[in-house]
């Protein structure tokens, strides 16, 4: 792998210390950051990028998406819903059930192309396809190969469709976490999909459940996304969603529970006694008008909150000033909540990423993975260390992302893809595909 320069950049490291260091050139080798060191003229290396005048920081990492969710952009032929549950069923559910395995492909990559375009470099998806379970994974972690970010892909595991597709599901799920374990690559990792306690019976919850130890993953859940979640649990199973998860044993560090919106206080104790990962999606909650997960209460009692998009965006910047705004309108309070949300992004999600990846992920710092993002961000104010969070959630949250590098190569420059595709025939198909698809929908 070729060496890369990133020279003369404003390098804002986040990680732990969060320096901000103008005049700073980062030079990486193999894949991980090898030096950062004041500006040299002289230094060189096989590939530079100029950042002169721009903003050096890591790539982002989003922690809850929906890769297939793409061919919905436009689509209005779902009624109206009344609550959560027939958005799934008038929406979601129909849409999954149409795709096929080149759906699958092409959502995958219009997405991922998003998310290089927003300085995104980590993606972790949840898949559903019930038309077409097997193989689909497969189908997109070519297309993330193709874009060259890293992703951890799982596929959702239902009973919604019957006991064959729950079945394909938890076989799709396997041979995916085996096929992750045996490589070992840069840009792709696994964990164990399900897809909600309202939509899974005991039966496959167990086999799931052993299937996943036996892998030795974790899961990737929703989690009380709505209240009907809680109540369907209550109603049939006797308990709570989170009770119910932690008596199979899907909870634990390794599992992400997305959304988490209706957990109460023992809950949010289980959760944090687990050291499960909880994935926070405010656009996604406030669009679907199921209300606002209780992060401050989470974090106050030691859980693991990070920050997803559900979709609804590929700009992990943006969704920073959603989780800001809705904490501070759900409490009531506009002193509440900056700093724990920029927590979210820039400290949780690295820790997330990097126990998948064995690497360290979401920081700029030796050794650490040659992840980054060069904004073209020109403060009009002093950037420092002090006020960094200030300048992320007012400042570069609008700026345009110059340049995308992932595992050392450069996705973008200059905000033109460096990828081995074409991105106009990559739309061009994408719009044919959709169109068959909202056919069948």
């Amino acid at each position: 792998m070729a060496s890369l320069l990133i020279s003369n950049g404003v390098v804002v490291t986040l990680g732990e210390t969060g320096r901000v260091l103008p005049g700073h050139d980062v030079l990486c080798d193999g894949g991980v950051i090898a030096a950062i060191a004041p500006h040299d003229p002289a230094r060189r290396a096989e590939r530079v990028v100029d950042a002169a005048g721009k903003v050096v920081m890591p790539g982002l990492i989003n922690a809850h998406t929906h890769f297939y969710s793409a061919f919905a952009l436009g689509l209005s032929k779902a009624a109206p819903s009344a609550d959560f549950r027939e958005v799934l069923e008038h929406m979601w559910w129909r849409l999954d059930r149409t795709l096929t395995v080149e759906d699958c492909r092409v959502s995958a990559l219009v997405t991922l192309i998003g998310a290089v375009r927003h300085g995104a470099t980590t993606l972790i998806d949840h898949h559903a396809s019930p038309g077409a379970v097997r193989g689909s994974l497969a189908a997109i972690a070519d297309a993330v190969i193709e874009v060259g970010v890293r992703a951890c892909l799982c596929y959702e595991v239902s009973d919604r469709d019957g006991e064959a597709v729950a079945a394909d599901g938890i076989a799709e799920n396997v041979d995916f976490i085996r096929r992750c374990q045996r490589e070992r690559g840069p840009h792709l990792r696994a964990l164990f999909g399900l897809h909600a306690s309202f939509t899974l019976g005991d039966a496959t919850l167990e086999q799931a459940a052993a299937a996943g130890r036996e892998l030795g993953v974790g899961f990737h859940v929703h989690v009380a996304e709505a209240a009907a979640d809680q109540a369907d649990c209550v109603r049939r199973h006797g308990g709570r969603v989170v009770e119910r998860l932690e008596r199979f044993g899907i909870l634990g560090p390794g599992t992400i529970a997305a959304h988490c919106v209706h957990v109460d206080e023992r809950e949010i104790a289980v959760l944090a006694e687990t050291g499960t990962f909880v994935a926070h999606n405010p656009q996604s909650n406030m669009n679907n008008a199921v209300g606002t997960a209780n992060v401050l209460a989470m974090l106050e009692r030691g859980v693991r909150v990070g920050l997803g998009t559900d979709a609804m965006t590929t700009a992990m910047l943006e969704e920073l000033r959603a989780a800001v705004w809705a904490q501070r309108q759900a409490r009531g309070n506009p002193s509440v909540g900056f700093m724990e949300a920029v927590g979210l992004l820039t400290r949780a999600n690295p820790s997330i990423a990097s126990a998948l990846w064995g690497l360290s992920l979401g920081e700029i710092a030796p050794d650490a993975a040659a992840d980054i993002a060069v904004l073209d961000y020109d403060p009009p104010t002093p950037l420092t260390g002090d006020n960094l969070a200030g300048h992320l959630v007012f400042g570069l949250s609008q700026a345009r992302v110059d340049a995308t590098v992932a595992a050392g190569r450069v996705l973008m420059e200059r905000g033109r893809l460096c990828l081995d595709l074409d991105e106009e025939a990559v739309m061009a198909r994408s719009r044919e595909l959709a169109a068959r698809m909202w056919g069948r929908f």
